[in-house]
């Protein structure tokens, strides 16, 4: 009788899955928002250009230490998923480019920074808290979110990316 209370206590105090084993959350928050915003090159992308597409929206700061964290495993991704309809784009919140720009000299990305200077576009996406993800299906609609810094690169991570894609 003991063990089953011991047993039981430690069931409801247990957190559940950890994010490394379910790290995206299917999305149920509506319809995606536009995104149209300027890269660091001053090149103009709309989200809707992306459609046939799955897309890794990733929305971080310079001096946010996740979002510099978890930046090398979105690379490693985009590497991993090159030769197919996929594309991230890291829209940086609110710093001056020239910060971005610095940051960028010393972790080289090879996908598109796009600058929300005034923090329209994170309003839109509802993004409270930084590092905010989300990937959007080929369909051009929000499939799933994450809050937080995660490994990109990871297998369940790729795997689930990988279902999206179109065949």
């Amino acid at each position: 009788m003991r063990l089953a209370a011991v047993l039981l206590a430690a069931l409801l105090a247990w957190p559940g899955p950890s994010a490394a084993q379910q790290p995206l959350r299917p999305w149920h928050g509506g319809v995606t928002p536009p995104l149209r915003l300027v890269d660091t090159a001053g090149r103009t992308h709309q989200l809707s250009e992306y459609r046939g597409k799955v897309v890794l929206i990733n929305f971080w700061a310079t001096w946010c230490a996740p979002c510099r964290e978890e930046m090398p495993s979105i690379e490693r991704l985009r590497r991993a998923m090159q030769g197919e309809p996929f594309a991230v784009l890291a829209v940086n919140l609110a710093e001056p480019q020239a910060r971005v720009r610095q940051y960028l000299q010393a972790m080289p990305l090879r996908f598109p920074v796009l600058l929300d200077p005034d923090m329209a576009v994170a309003k839109a996406w509802k993004v409270r808290q930084l590092p905010a993800s989300f990937v959007v299906g080929p369909d051009g609609r929000i499939r799933y979110s994450h809050v937080g810094e995660l490994d990109w690169s990871g297998g369940a991570v790729r795997k689930t990316i990988a279902e999206l894609l179109p065949r």
